[in-house]
């Protein structure tokens, strides 16, 4: 068998939450964007990089509020969370330049929710041939761009979006 060294990973690993704080409530309530990986802040909203991408570009738009299903937020958090899903697709299309795009949410842990307790919609940028060997069946994702390189080029865009 061969192995493919990620020691990048071991900070995932290692560095697993201990507390029960909530890391989406935590980053809505810090103000270091870039050491956060948020591009955008909006009224209730905010869109952040997954520090842990399946592909470059893997945004979440995230409610401030903490609220573990759509019903559990305000109309109006949740309409801007529509809105700011719309500007990540397009900031995706504009910067990446994709194949497709998924969009998609899982609430509760039983949907595979990696933060259970906090509604999150997923958006990212896919392209034909993404889903290779490496994945399928080295069951490693390949990611060839730094997330400090993904927020500089994402959060730019974001600011210039019209909306």
């Amino acid at each position: 068998m061969d192995h493919i060294w990620s020691p990048w990973r071991y900070r995932y690993l290692s560095g697993a939450r201990k507390s029960d704080d909530c890391i989406f409530c935590s980053i809505a309530a810090a103000s270091e964007d870039r050491e956060n990986l948020v591009i955008y802040r909006g009224v209730s909203n905010y869109v952040v990089l997954n520090r842990f991408p399946y592909t470059s570009g893997h945004l979440m738009v995230i409610p401030c509020e903490h609220a573990s299903s759509l019903a559990a937020i305000p109309a109006e958090t949740a309409a801007e969370l529509m809105t700011l899903t719309r500007t990540a697709e397009s900031c995706l299309r504009a910067v990446y330049r994709p194949d497709g795009i998924n969009l998609g949410m899982n609430l509760g842990e039983a949907a595979g929710a990696g933060v259970a307790g906090h509604v999150h919609m997923h958006v990212l940028a896919r392209w034909f041939g993404d889903s290779n060997f490496m994945t399928t069946i080295g069951e490693t994702r390949v990611v060839p761009e730094e997330l400090d390189v993904t927020w500089t080029r994402l959060s730019e865009t974001f600011r210039n979006h019209p909306r």
